[in-house]
């Protein structure tokens, strides 16, 4: 099993940054793709970037530009940088590793992010 923990939300004004961190321990040799989810009240939760274990990025189209995924030499750890905030931002952010071994989605407890206007 994989254990995500995640720090960095907080309250930010619009146009602000924030960096989200998500470190894993665990079974990280099972661990390929990491990356970050958000759910907004009211609203599906949603896929907001993904690297794989080769440093390839995935981004939803309305954070691409502002948003920025990256791991570490270890891949022990995932990041976010937030740049360029706007409300509509905001939502709960979750850390996700995929496992293999078998196939398993890691989730995080989630970390608040608010922007306000």
């Amino acid at each position: 099993q994989v254990r995500l923990v995640e720090s960095g939300g907080g309250l930010v004004q619009a146009g602000g940054s924030l960096r989200l961190s998500c470190a894993a321990s665990g079974s990280i040799f099972s661990v390929n793709d990491m990356g970050w989810y958000r759910q907004a009240p009211g609203k599906q939760r949603e896929l907001v970037a993904l690297i794989t274990s080769g440093g390839r990025t995935d981004y939803a189209d309305s954070v691409k530009g502002r948003f920025t995924v990256s791991r570490d030499n270890a891949k022990s750890t995932v990041s976010l940088q937030m740049n360029s905030l706007k409300p509509d931002d905001t939502a709960v952010y979750y850390c996700y590793a995929h496992s293999i071994g078998p196939p398993y989605n890691n989730w995080g407890q989630g970390t608040q992010v608010t922007v306000s206007s």
